[in-house]
């Protein structure tokens, strides 16, 4: 019971939440207490990206997260900076750089693109940091992405950077 009411702390949503890889109604042998940590499930990505430590120890529920939720990680690895935070509930908005060559010219013009990427509440992204996005299955209409892991090198502000 002291499980389901964390869980409900953190969450703002009306529905009951839970892990859909933990019964909770498991019957458990008496005096024998088990710890919150055993209730939680949680994996590896792979491709030598951490599990973040919010997500092994945590409370949230999140069916898009990659650590704690069966979405894969499968396809392309990108990285960007972000620039918009939370007018998306759990979605960020990533800018990658690039330069297009123009062959009549024999020079480079500055692009850029900005991509939608699910933000996992393990992390906590502000506007300005560097992060690393893998593609997954679409989540939404637009977002194909799951933030992976965050740099936060910028001191978490938008900034000029030189290209």
């Amino acid at each position: 019971s002291c499980l389901t009411l964390s869980i409900m702390e953190a969450s703002v949503e009306k529905h009951f939440h839970k892990q859909p890889t933990i019964f909770i109604g498991k019957r458990r042998l008496l005096g024998v207490k088990l710890k919150q940590r055993q209730l939680r499930y949680y994996k590896k990505i792979g491709l030598g990206y951490k599990t973040p430590r919010e997500a092994v120890d945590g409370h949230y529920i999140d069916r898009k997260c990659p650590f704690t939720s069966e979405v894969t990680i499968r396809g392309r690895i990108l990285r960007g900076t972000v620039i918009s935070v939370g007018k998306m509930r759990r979605t960020v908005i990533v800018r990658r750089n690039y330069l297009h060559y123009i062959p009549k010219y024999k020079r480079y013009e500055k692009r850029h693109n900005h991509t939608a990427a699910h933000c996992s509440p393990a992390f906590d992204v502000k506007e300005g940091d560097n992060v690393v996005i893998g593609e997954c299955r679409p989540l939404s209409k637009t977002v194909r992405y799951n933030v992976i892991r965050v740099d936060t090198t910028n001191k978490g502000r938008k900034q000029f950077k030189n290209f």
